[in-house]
């Protein structure tokens, strides 16, 4: 799968918008005062500033020259402000020209200056810039843990607009990490804050944030809507960068619906504007659209000259997505052309960086980032809590000592009655509110003490994943490495048939007779020795196949989903598929479906997987037993549905040949299967073990009786 663009990042690249005639003529004004007034002040500062704003996006080099100006004033000046603005503009400046290393050392020196004059909105606003250098060189959890550690520094300044950046900067990375459950709200409400702020740069970034997240969900209608509103905002600023990043989205929509002319119509617009302002940045991302439309309509050899050109320039800028991108065309181009040894060397180059880009380890590291994120807010409150029971302490005792100096210095016997009397109730007044203070204080601390043991639970499960996840790297990493020879093999055994084939229509019939018969005969045999390669070349596929299915587990979202109707609709697929590649196989379906089920909150994708397999599994096992030709045997498979107090279940149960109790303990064993040699991988009951067990956190049962048939259980908890 193509790792999603952070689109949205990309808007924020953008440091002015507007009318050109009206930056040249601001421009030529602060020219004109900078001239007038030489005076080297901080009103001088802030002109250069504002002349380097209005040249930013025009004229790179200038605006850099004159960034070095105000920096070496403000620190003349000894202005920390103006210095660190200063380094900040030299950051932005080097960041758009693709020069990320001294980007970065501006952007460090500016960080570490605002967190000494502990100038928290501006240190959040380095933070911001330090992550947008790192997205822009494929480096999500290093980009990830910077607006991590910006957000909490916003949100301590109470500058809402730059909270809004960095949540939807989060959000995007997210998104490009495949953590879509966290990147949507994210996203959402970074929209919501840009719309309610009228920040059209946060509202743009938001859009284009949601729209590559739908692309990536294969949410068709929702991707193309968000593009459309996206590119309108981005027109309405003047920003040609962004409005032809969200092109190129739109475009590459439309082909991965096979939408092809309006994908070209998309895609020419996104080069006009391209080759109109002379945008370097998106010419590879422009270049590589246009090379998969060729790839899409046939073409491969203008597919792989463009994505040869995309490429290039992405390596030189190292830009690590496009070069994923530009990989993956250039090995299905390759194929297409069957030069196999040029489409496996990009397709390990596209996996090298694909593995970089979404791998397990990175998706692991940002977890923990969010998880250390979340600990030291919860450690934060505990800390000001403790705080204020100090505070609270101090001033208890403070009001103790103020009581005992009132009782030592009272005198005489009827007004001394009255003001002990006094006291003591005044006593009793504090004393009940501290103790209902403290109280709730404990009551706060404990609630806190909870969600830090909770969360330290969560931790150790986290390892417990991760443990889990290095196996499935393992599996993964032999199968990945077992699927390219094996897709050689069978390729060649086939390509070696039609050669067989070829060799009988042509020069075979040139031979002398005496020759043909010894000669068929060998061609018969190498014919038969093909066959019986690709055929357990295709089997050897489907378990390699079936072992990553196994190491990748379930990524779907949980979704509330009626459960009788996804059992009833997946069940005549099941057996269509099965009467096609068995004809004459006949049954009586019998359902029983409780009314009271509704609704269950589930993956609908990986449930309906489970369940044709299970309907696949009986009636393979029914069709085995009706070719023994039992006399009045027919094939009846009975599923019903129940609700019961804490939980749903679903029986599905068969007549077929049925198991013995030393089968029943190993079916649900990866590879593990009954069905002869070819017809089976082993890895469907564990597949769905895993789903049901460890996905649902449900329960997945079999019992069966040789010669009567098999009854399946499946129980999902409400």
């Amino acid at each position: 799968m193509k790792t999603p663009r952070a689109l949205w990042l990309l808007l924020l690249l953008a440091v002015s918008t507007g009318n050109a005639l009206a930056q040249s003529r601001a421009a030529d004004s602060l020219h004109q005062l900078l001239r007038n007034f030489p005076r080297p002040d901080t009103t001088r500062v802030r002109r250069l500033h504002a002349l380097i704003s209005e040249l930013a996006a025009t004229d790179a080099p200038q605006a850099i020259a004159l960034s070095r100006q105000a920096l070496t004033l403000s620190q003349r000046l000894t202005d920390t402000v103006s210095i660190g603005r200063s380094l900040l503009w030299l950051s932005i400046l080097h960041r758009r020209l693709e020069q990320y290393a001294p980007a970065r050392y501006y952007t460090r020196q500016a960080r570490e200056l605002f967190a000494q004059s502990h100038d928290r909105r501006r240190e959040a606003r380095a933070c911001l810039e330090l992550s947008l250098i790192d997205v822009q060189q494929s480096k999500p959890a290093s980009a990830l843990a910077w607006a991590l550690q910006g957000l909490p520094l916003a949100e301590q300044a109470r500058e809402e607009g730059l909270q809004a950046q960095l949540r939807g900067t989060i959000g995007s990375i997210y998104s490009q990490l495949a953590d879509y459950t966290s990147a949507l709200p994210m996203l959402r409400r970074a929209l919501r804050d840009g719309q309610r702020l009228n920040d059209q740069q946060v509202v743009s970034a938001a859009l284009s944030g949601l729209a590559s997240l739908s692309q990536v969900l294969r949410q068709w209608p929702d991707a193309r809507r968000y593009f459309r509103r996206a590119i309108a905002v981005s027109r309405q600023m003047g920003d040609t960068q962004n409005e032809t990043i969200n092109e190129i989205g739109l475009a590459e929509v439309c082909l991965a619906q096979g939408d092809l002319p309006r994908a070209r119509h998309h895609g020419a617009r996104a080069r006009a504007l391209v080759r109109a302002t002379q945008d370097d940045y998106n010419l590879p991302a422009v270049e590589l659209m246009l090379a998969r439309s060729f790839l899409l309509a046939g073409q491969p050899d203008s597919a792989v000259a463009l994505a040869q050109l995309g490429l290039e320039r992405s390596q030189r800028s190292r830009r690590n997505g496009n070069i994923s991108s530009a990989a993956d065309i250039l090995a299905q181009a390759y194929a297409v052309r069957q030069d196999f040894a040029e489409a496996y060397r990009y397709q390990r180059l596209f996996s090298s960086y694909q593995d970089t880009l979404t791998g397990d380890a990175v998706q692991r590291k940002s977890s923990a980032l969010r998880y250390n994120y979340e600990l030291e807010k919860q450690q934060s409150q505990i800390t000001l809590l403790n705080q204020t029971r100090q505070l609270q302490t101090q001033k208890s005792a403070r009001q103790r000592l103020q009581l005992y100096a009132l009782l030592a210095g009272l005198t005489g016997t009827g007004l001394l009655a009255g003001l002990l009397w006094r006291n003591a109730r005044l006593k009793q007044r504090i004393n009940r509110h501290l103790n209902e203070k403290n109280t709730e204080i404990a009551l706060q601390r404990d609630d806190l003490t909870s969600t830090l043991a909770s969360l330290k639970a969560a931790q150790t499960q986290l390892i417990q994943r991760e443990k889990m996840a290095s196996l499935g790297e393992l599996t993964a990493g032999i199968a990945h490495e077992i699927q390219n020879p094996l897709n050689f093999v069978n390729n060649f055994s086939e390509v070696s048939t039609e050669l067989v084939e070829e060799f009988i229509d042509g020069p075979w019939q040139q031979l002398p007779e005496a020759e043909k018969a010894y000669a068929t005969e060998l061609l018969d045999n190498l014919t038969q020795n093909l066959q019986k390669i690709t055929h357990h070349g295709h089997r050897a596929d489907n378990i390699v196949k079936g072992m990553l299915q196994h190491s990748h587990g379930t990524s779907g979202q949980r979704e509330p989903t009626d459960l009788n109707t996804l059992v009833t609709e997946h069940l005549p697929l099941a057996y269509q598929s099965f009467r096609a590649k068995n004809k004459d196989f006949t049954i009586t379906i019998t359902s029983d479906f409780d009314p009271l089920v509704g609704q269950v909150k589930l993956v609908p994708q990986d449930v309906g997987r489970v369940l044709v397999n299970l309907y696949a599994n009986a009636f393979y096992a029914q069709r085995q037993r009706q070719q023994l030709g039992q006399a009045g045997y027919f094939p009846e498979l009975t599923v019903n549905t129940k609700r019961l107090a804490t939980e749903v279940q679903i029986r599905v149960r068969d007549n077929g040949l049925g198991m013995d109790a030393e089968t029943q303990l190993k079916v649900f064993q990866p590879f593990f299967t009954t069905k002869p040699s070819g017809e089976g991988t082993g890895l469907g009951l564990s597949l769905s073990y895993d789903i049901i067990v460890e996905g649902h956190g449900g329960m997945l049962t079999i019992t069966s009786q040789e010669g009567v048939g098999t009854e399946v259980t499946i129980s999902l908890p409400v």
